[in-house]
């Protein structure tokens, strides 16, 4: 009887483990095509469950002189996962070309009443007390703010699954561009509509829609985090898969628009154009399958 009880109880450690017959060549199959898909893009749906986030944030950051790599290095070490873990979004932060003591960021709340909540959490928390002394001699700047809205529910700024350490050891890639028109009040719809005519012609190769936003007209709910009073604007957001598709696609089609957008009366000033490298871990960056997940 021990026998085959000893018998008995391998065969049940066996089955419990996965081991023997069919089963173990399943995992090896499966770890077959698991490394295929590594090869590939990162699966767009890992980030499905990250939606919905209807009060964003434009968050525009002056760094001390020389300090902005700093301030990157502990931003993309310590923030992103603590926003999201309270139930926030950081879609993604950029490194301004023409501004070398910039930085910018985008950050998202599934609404208003969550706003307070979350900030109140992260800013009273243990993570920002432990650091906010280093971080903030680095930011003599931080008033620069935004609130936005999607201009439809359609058209929310694009939440890409995280940086993959192994698969993007480089990083993310890409350049994020931004384009902000300062729109005459009472002229938003009208603008709006007219923008997004003029913003077809930025769909091209090489080129991922990730947004098109505008003024959140609410009071501001936290006020230790000031934002600007000086709307209305409308806010495109893109990702550019490389300089070529830039400089000789991209660009061309938003002068003209700033152009027109210009000449229809209907903005306070020229449209103002950022362009940025995505930080080493930023969400929003180029991945070639992404362009389906855009607006």
């Amino acid at each position: 009887m021990k026998s085959v009880y000893r018998h008995l109880l391998g065969l049940f450690s066996m089955i419990s483990l996965g081991v023997g017959g069919s089963t173990l060549a399943e995992p090896a199959a499966a770890g077959r095509t698991g490394a295929a898909s590594h090869e590939a893009a990162p699966a767009m749906e890992a980030a499905d469950h990250l939606r919905d986030f209807q009060v964003v944030e434009l968050r525009r950051y002056t760094t001390t002189h020389g300090g902005r790599a700093r301030f990157v290095k502990y931003f993309d070490t310590y923030f992103p996962e603590a926003f999201e873990q309270l139930g926030a979004m950081v879609f993604g932060q950029f490194l301004p070309r023409d501004h070398p003591d910039q930085f910018v960021w985008l950050r998202g709340f599934h609404d208003m009443l969550a706003r307070p909540v979350v900030s109140a959490k992260f800013y009273y928390g243990p993570l920002w007390r432990e650091h906010r002394l280093k971080v903030n001699a680095l930011l003599p700047d931080s008033d620069n703010v935004l609130l936005l809205r999607p201009l439809r529910p359609d058209t929310g700024v694009t939440v890409l699954p995280a940086v993959d350490p192994v698969d993007e050891p480089h990083g993310a890639q890409g350049i994020v561009v931004m384009q902000l028109f300062a729109v005459k009040k009472g002229g938003e719809d009208a603008l709006a509509a007219h923008a997004e005519a003029q913003f077809e012609s930025y769909r091209v190769a090489g080129v991922h829609p990730a947004g098109i936003l505008v003024t959140l007209d609410e009071p501001n709910n936290f006020p230790q985090l000031p934002v600007r009073a000086d709307g209305p604007w409308l806010v495109w957001v893109g990702v550019v898969r490389d300089e070529a598709t830039l400089h000789q696609q991209l660009q061309p089609a938003m002068q003209a628009a700033a152009k027109a957008l210009l000449a229809s009366g209907m903005l306070r000033a020229a449209p103002e154009l950022l362009v940025m490298d995505p930080t080493p871990r930023s969400r929003l960056r180029w991945l070639p399958d992404a362009g389906g997940a855009a607006p």
